[in-house]
């Protein structure tokens, strides 16, 4: 998966990071019996490197949406792993109910590589892009309740500021919220091209000048808030260690700041011992329940972002849980 990097070429579907997550997890996978659960299957790339690469290896796939699904069944049957993989329909803060319903107590690996997919970004009809014209909606699951055009034509200009600023980390955001408060009272806005030359009209031309689109943030910051991106995140992590065996590994990759903090903090804090200040000594059942395995969050090398340009954002943390915490 990627950022929104609609510049780059709609090449052949690329796993970024791919070594590195294969690297990370590949000691959970080994394991006799292991349970990869992909929290975002998308095409399945990260997912059938390890099914390659371990042979005893079973893998539960999420995705909310039905066209990533359908391909990455068929790329799974195709490299000959159908019989060891299961493919739900499910946001990913759904796992507890996923592994219930499998009559899974515990995985061995969790993989979630978040953001937009190759798959969406390079369908134009799926309006996540803005190099592209295309109906206003960003939806991961095109059954979803709620679209890009609903939010920009429906939220207050306070909601709209709130949304830019917080999701999108856009500076302009009340300049854009402002036009877009304007310009909707003349004509609701139904396509991608229209809002975004409105973002580009409203922000300041010296500013347009550098750091690509001008509507880069904003798009990202609609598609967080269509998909409520950053509270499934929140209540996939604790839920994803919860599920994990000892010795079980997580790794996630992220593709802005925002996601990856809510990574960092919640992988930090599963490495903290929490033994009460002024104990003598540490507690062992307040001992750390993770063990880090990454330095902060590692990005790609340079001959993966020259070859995949989609890449250069991205950034993987990973941890081992150590022991299971007592209740």
């Amino acid at each position: 998966m990627s950022e929104d990097a609609a510049q780059a070429p709609p090449a052949l579907h690329v796993p970024v990071l791919l070594d590195r997550v294969t690297e990370l997890l590949g000691p959970a996978c080994a394991v006799d019996g292991a349970v990869l659960v992909d929290c975002t299957l998308g095409l399945a790339g990260h997912s059938l490197a390890l099914l390659d690469a371990h042979p005893g290896l079973r893998l539960v796939g999420l995705d909310r949406d039905p066209d990533a699904r359908a391909e990455a069944t068929r790329r799974i049957a195709a490299a000959g792993h159908a019989d060891r993989a299961t493919v739900v329909p499910a946001v990913f803060d759904e796992l507890p109910e996923v592994l219930d319903d499998l009559g899974l107590d515990e995985v061995h690996a969790v993989l979630a590589d978040l953001g937009v997919s190759s798959l969406q970004l390079d369908r134009p009809d799926r309006g996540f892009s803005y190099a592209h014209d295309a109906p206003l909606d960003m939806r991961m699951d095109p059954s979803g309740p709620r679209t890009a055009a609903d939010v920009v034509n429906t939220y207050s200009r306070g909601e709209l500021t709130r949304v830019l600023k917080v999701y999108g980390e856009e500076r302009f955001a009340g300049r854009i919220a402002a036009a877009i408060e304007r310009e909707r009272a003349r004509e609701p806005f139904t396509t991608t091209a229209r809002l975004a030359e409105l973002v580009r009209d409203a922000i300041p031309a010296a500013t347009r000048r550098t750091g690509g689109h001008p509507a880069k943030r904003s798009f990202q910051a609609l598609r967080i808030e269509v998909n409520d991106e950053l509270g499934v995140l929140t209540r996939l992590i604790p839920a994803a260690l919860d599920a994990l065996a000892v010795g079980g590994r997580i790794a996630v990759i992220t593709f802005h700041s925002l996601e990856d903090r809510i990574v960092k903090q919640a992988l930090a804090l599963g490495a903290t011992d929490t033994t009460p200040p002024g104990m003598p000594q540490p507690l062992p059942e307040h001992a750390p329940v993770l063990r880090l395995l990454t330095r902060g969050g590692e990005g790609p090398a340079d001959t993966e972002t020259e070859a995949n340009p989609r890449a250069a954002s991205a950034r993987v943390r990973a941890a081992e849980r150590i022991r299971r915490a007592r209740s």
